[in-house]
Parts: structure tokens; sequence; C-alpha cells
């Protein structure tokens, strides 16, 4: 399976959580685009694993309630 042309896209609640998923994918892998925060997403950032895969870790934490 060619994972040139297409990506993965993993959605967390905090950015906290984000960093550590995409810190983990980053682990032998190439950075694409920093994690950083963007217009539509508190942290953002993309990377292709090990294997090549393209990762796009998003967070969009959830609005408390009060």
């Amino acid at each position: 399976v060619a994972w040139r042309d297409r990506g993965e896209i993993i959605l967390v609640d905090s950015d906290e959580e984000a960093q550590l998923k995409f810190t983990a994918l980053a682990d032998g892998g190439q950075l694409r685009m920093p994690l950083g925060k963007t217009f539509f997403a508190s942290s953002f950032g993309m990377v292709s694993d090990r294997f090549g895969v393209l990762w796009m870790v998003l967070a969009q934490p959830r609005p408390t309630t009060g």
C-alpha cells in the first residue's frame, strides 16, 4: 500500500495528548509540519512515521460547561 497520497488523522481532546502522540509518531520518522496552534485547532501537526505513513495530529479541546 502506498501511503504517499493519503494520511491518517488522530483527533484528541488536549494539547498535551497531541504532543505525546506527535512525539511518539515522529520517533524515527520525518517531520512534515511542526505541531502548533492554527486557526482551526489549538494544536495541529503532520509527521510521517518510520514506515512512511502520514499522520495528522489535531487537538480540539472540548468546551467546559459551567
